[in-house]
């Protein structure tokens, strides 16, 4: 972190690297604690080194590097664990294939109701409403979902999710359940 401030970009690049691999190995074990699924441990640790590269000018040189990096981590991976824990009382736990063919029946026909779809659609926040239609509309995997909306695999997953949950309870309310 020091020869940061100094320019040495190449030595700022390693640290990152050693520190990742730490960082990984810290926040693998703790969602394996709390029994979360480790599909979250790189956007865990992609959130921690953001945070350390956007306060590093933050950090007293005159004082010791570990505390302050331990700090951002430790924040970090409470952070990560609240929304995950939110994220866990809400989650359905069906595969991408079933999730998508929640829009294959009859109550999510876009042959048969396209504007009802899209009404529905359209009312959900904008970052989930791109993950319906990447996935469940158009038939994508949560990796094409992903790099088509320039977002992690598991935002998209847990968008995704969220979204068809919210879809399902509106699709009721508007009396599109068949069942």
């Amino acid at each position: 972190m020091r020869a940061e401030r100094t320019g040495d970009s190449a030595a700022y690049e390693a640290f990152l690297r050693d520190f990742a691999s730490s960082v990984r190995r810290i926040v693998e074990a703790h969602l394996r604690r709390m029994r979360f699924s480790l599909a979250e441990v790189e956007d865990v640790v992609q959130e921690v080194l953001i945070a350390v590269h956007s306060r590093r000018n933050q950090w007293d040189t005159q004082r010791a590097l570990l505390p302050w990096l331990n700090a951002i981590a430790r924040y970090k991976i409470i952070d990560a664990s609240r929304r995950l824990g939110r994220d866990a009382r809400v989650r359905i736990d069906l595969t991408e294939e079933e999730w998508a063919g929640i829009f294959s029946s009859e109550a999510f026909d876009p042959e048969r109701n396209p504007a009802d779809v899209e009404k529905l659609i359209s009312a959900l926040p904008r970052g989930e409403q791109g993950a319906v239609r990447a996935i469940g509309l158009q038939g994508a995997s949560t990796k094409d979902a992903a790099e088509r909306l320039g977002s992690s695999e598991g935002a998209v997953r847990v968008a995704f999710h969220r979204s068809l949950k919210k879809l399902m309870v509106a699709a009721r309310r508007k009396g599109f359940d068949h069942g």
